[in-house]
């Protein structure tokens, strides 16, 4: 299976990966290691900003809010 080349480094990834919520087990699967990896507002971030977004940014750019 492909993997995003920034999974390690994702704030996101880290902090959710053992989450049982399914919206962002739904967003890893297709965002961090799936179909829309290049199309992740995170890692357009990184590249644009030369630093990682805040951890509660989704691969959309959306914030999750608790």
């Amino acid at each position: 299976m492909e993997e995003c080349d920034l999974l390690q480094k994702c704030g996101f990834f880290k902090k959710y990966h053992q989450t049982k919520d399914l919206a962002c087990k739904g967003f890893m699967k297709i965002y961090c290691k799936g179909p829309k990896m290049n199309d992740c507002k995170r890692k357009k971030y990184r590249i644009e900003h030369g630093l990682p977004p805040v951890d509660d940014m989704l691969p959309t750019g959306q914030m999750i809010k608790i």
